[in-house]
């Protein structure tokens, strides 16, 4: 195994840690006690890779493959990503992990990193997010983050392997998380690890899989995250203590967030030393021209002027704390709005007691057309449900907005309308909100989706190349087969999205699909996977002719 690593392997690494952190979101958030314990450090650290990506994305040509871009490109969009994309204390600290490996392959112009040029991006990553805290605490993320480092380096030296090398950084920050409890005594009080050092442990355990090679496209999306040296190090019930969470439980009441625009460096430190006074958990990352600014406080109205004196905030998101004074969230009036397709998805929302808007055609609703909806439900905290990627792109501005609003808007990023029906499946209003939101994301994140199609136009998949009239099945809405039979596009994208088990397939049929497609599917299935239930669905969707999702 040669000990390199390319652009393809830096994309895999990329995409493995975001499908670890949407599977064990929840695990992670349950951990959550310090700072402050707002049980969403899990949520913050999926969302801040999910939007860093996607921006990647965006930015690459029509075939979605990048256009041939080298690691130095890809490392220097995603460290921009990363920086307008960070959500909360977490997602800020892990940005600037991810920056610092990414500032090393910058400035070395490395297309292709050997073990001494990997070890050293994964000690600038531990570095730069140290130094982006302005008080530092032992027993967080930074702890665990330079645990890795030096075990990488120490291995290095003594002449192993990439994979012994990356294998050792692993072994480090799992025991680096599990003496975490030792180090903080709001973690010590609640019985837990730290929550962002458990993410950190899950960004090594997905590298160690992308050097080891045995990372397949598939395992997007199903990864266990169980790591080279077995389950994960943290109790799958942990964070249920209603202990006291921190030494201070009268601390800030509020979390300020903005990108700072229009400044200079000099206004960045004074403004830097005026937020410290104000409060804590303070980081200000970034430069020359864009700066992320994070800080808990009592007076939201005195940050925002700090920013105002210093530039031109931007993105500004002001969250009350109030769960740091109390163990439980009460209940509140929940509204949720889902994307619908097709008629027949619609009807199934509408029973769910969710508000349908229209997705897929045309662009799907924007930003304001989902926050005009939310505020139709007539519930202060409502849902986003998209069931659709560029809807999903639209329902995270809106929830950013949505405090101009007087709303408290959480997204629970469904990417297909099979995922928004499980979504909604476990929906119920007597819970309070985050623990829908949480459930509801669980749900979602756990339906694997695909479809079959016709391809309307010429082009390079990577099944190879379609052209118009060819059947195509999609498994996470990357084409993985290319053929000219519809049931046989089905049985191949269903043994793929089965290939990790489940218990539940819904069909959803087209406007314009032979009925009788869904119908030889199921039998299929019934012969095929007798355990498995079957679940036909009339979504009346005009695209694709059948949507496939597995739970």
């Amino acid at each position: 195994m040669p000990d390199v690593f390319t652009a393809d392997d830096a994309r895999h690494w990329a995409l493995l840690t975001r499908a670890a952190l949407a599977a064990r979101r929840t695990e992670i958030d349950a951990l959550n006690v310090f700072p402050v314990p707002d049980r969403d450090t899990g949520t913050n650290l999926f969302l801040t890779l999910d939007g860093a990506i996607d921006e990647v994305l965006a930015r690459r040509g029509p075939r979605g493959d990048g256009d041939g871009a080298g690691l130095v490109a890809e490392c220097r969009t995603l460290r921009r990503a990363l920086l307008t994309s960070a959500r909360g204390n977490s997602g800020v600290i892990l940005g600037q992990v991810v920056g610092g490996l990414c500032d090393v392959v910058v400035e070395r112009g490395a297309e292709v990193l050997d073990t001494t040029t990997l070890v050293a991006c994964l000690e600038r990553g531990a570095a730069t997010a140290r130094a982006s805290v302005a008080r530092p605490r032992e027993g967080t993320m930074l702890t665990v983050a330079d645990a890795a480092a030096a075990a990488a380096r120490a291995a290095c030296e003594h002449g192993a392997s990439m994979l012994e090398v990356v294998a050792a950084a692993v072994q480090a920050a799992t025991e680096a998380l599990a003496r975490t409890p030792e180090q903080l005594p709001a973690l010590a009080r609640a019985g837990v690890v730290d929550a962002g050092g458990a993410g950190c442990v899950l960004l090594l355990e997905a590298l160690h899989r992308v050097v080891g090679g045995t990372w397949t496209p598939q395992d997007e999306g199903l990864l266990t995250a169980a790591g080279p040296g077995g389950p994960p190090r943290w109790s799958p019930d942990a964070g249920s203590s209603s202990a006291p969470a921190d030494e201070d439980p009268d601390g800030p009441a509020y979390e300020v967030m903005f990108l700072l625009a229009d400044s200079t460096p000099e206004r960045v430190q004074a403004l830097t030393e005026d937020l410290d006074r104000l409060g804590d958990s303070l980081l200000v990352v970034g430069g020359p021209d864009l700066w992320n600014v994070h800080v808990h406080v009592d007076d939201a109205g005195a940050a925002v002027e700090a920013g105002l004196a210093a530039g031109a905030p931007q993105r500004l998101r002001i969250t009350h704390l109030a769960r740091r004074h109390g163990p439980r969230e009460e209940p509140a009036p929940l509204g949720v709005v889902a994307g619908v397709a097709g008629p027949g998805v619609a009807g199934l929302v509408a029973d769910a007691g969710a508000l349908a808007v229209e997705v897929g055609a045309g662009g799907g609703p924007s930003a304001s057309g989902l926050l005009d909806a939310a505020r139709r439900t007539g519930a202060r905290s409502v849902v986003l449900v998209p069931g659709d990627p560029e809807a999903l792109h639209a329902a995270e501005v809106a929830a950013q907005a949505a405090p101009e609003e007087g709303l408290e808007v959480h997204v629970v990023p469904a990417r297909a309308a099979v995922q928004t029906l499980a979504a909604l499946a476990v929906l119920d209003p007597a819970r309070p909100v985050h623990a829908n939101v949480v459930a509801m994301t669980q749900a979602a994140a756990a339906t694997r989706h695909g479809a079959v199609t016709v391809a309307s136009a010429q082009a390079l998949t990577w099944a190879g190349v379609c052209r118009p009239g060819d059947v195509l099945g999609l498994v996470e809405d990357d084409v993985a087969l290319v053929g000219d039979d519809l049931e046989q596009a089905a049985r191949g994208v269903l043994d793929r999205l089965l290939s990790a088990g489940g218990e539940l397939v819904t069909l959803l049929t087209g406007a314009g699909a032979d009925p009788l497609l869904a119908e030889r599917t199921a039998a299929w299935l019934g012969h095929e996977r007798p355990e498995v239930e079957v679940v036909v669905v009339d979504g009346g969707q005009p695209d694709p002719l059948l949507a496939l999702g597995v739970e």
